[in-house]
């Protein structure tokens, strides 16, 4: 069963095209890592399945819901029950605490935190004593520890992650690594990552490779070994899948 459907989306701005018709299922309860060169489309990709943004043409379609036919704010809306996101910088706000950070978006969503989930999300990441810290007092692992718990917090499909390890030392990197990897092997979450690291990448189920604008291949489960060689290879011609 897919949480997110792609059916020949392309996307354009101005005269460059990001995303060349791009058909594609992310199934439920699957860690898919998402790679490519500079400008291959891999961001465009992520932000048009997460409905940050909407395609040229084509469809996506988000919790049953083809988003292309919403306004912002139903897509807004859309994205606050069905997606949760992760960055590279965290994106929690200094003048909270750590507590207040996790409940926000519930807030804005003017729905009533699960405290029960949110303790045991907190718990499984080891944060049940920073609850009361501001983000300054909490190192970068700790941070981004928080932003999946803030992302969980409303229990999504889907969570996409932008480089989310892009700012934290090679520790911290793994430790967060291994809890996305968990979320979905054993709370069945699905997640969707965006990332230059093949180390990072062979973490996941599937590693999604794009060149152009355009997927080139799915990978099961590469070595980081492979990736970085299969990268390199993208400095020649790819016929892309479904491409002639």
């Amino acid at each position: 069963m897919s949480v997110v459907t792609l059916g020949n989306v392309t996307k354009r701005y101005g005269e460059r095209v990001a995303l060349d018709d791009v058909s594609l299922e992310i199934p439920r309860g699957r860690f898919l890592a998402v790679m490519g060169p500079s400008g291959s489309g891999k961001s465009t990709l992520l932000h048009c399945a997460a409905g940050l943004d909407v395609p040229t043409s084509g469809s996506v379609v988000l919790g049953g819901v083809d988003i292309g036919e919403l306004t912002e704010t139903r897509r807004t809306v859309l994205r606050r029950k069905h997606v949760g996101f992760v960055f590279q910088s965290y994106n929690l706000l200094p003048a909270l605490t750590v507590e207040q950070n996790l409940t926000l978006p519930l807030r804005l969503a003017g729905t009533g935190a699960d405290r029960a989930w949110l303790r045991a999300l907190v718990d499984r990441v080891g944060l049940g004593d920073r609850l009361r810290h501001r983000p300054a007092e909490l190192s970068g692992g700790q941070q981004q520890r928080a932003a999946i718990v803030r992302a969980l917090a409303a229990r999504p499909d889907v969570v996409f992650a932008d480089e989310p390890t892009g700012a934290l030392d090679l520790r911290s990197a793994r430790e967060v690594l291994d809890l996305l990897r968990e979320l979905v092997d054993e709370l069945g979450q699905t997640v969707v990552m965006v990332t230059h690291d093949p180390a990072a990448a062979a973490r996941a189920h599937e590693v999604l490779v794009m060149a152009d604008g355009r997927p080139v291949e799915v990978l099961p489960q590469p070595s980081p070994e492979a990736l970085a060689t299969r990268l390199t290879s993208l400095g020649s011609r790819l016929t892309p899948v479904g491409g002639s």
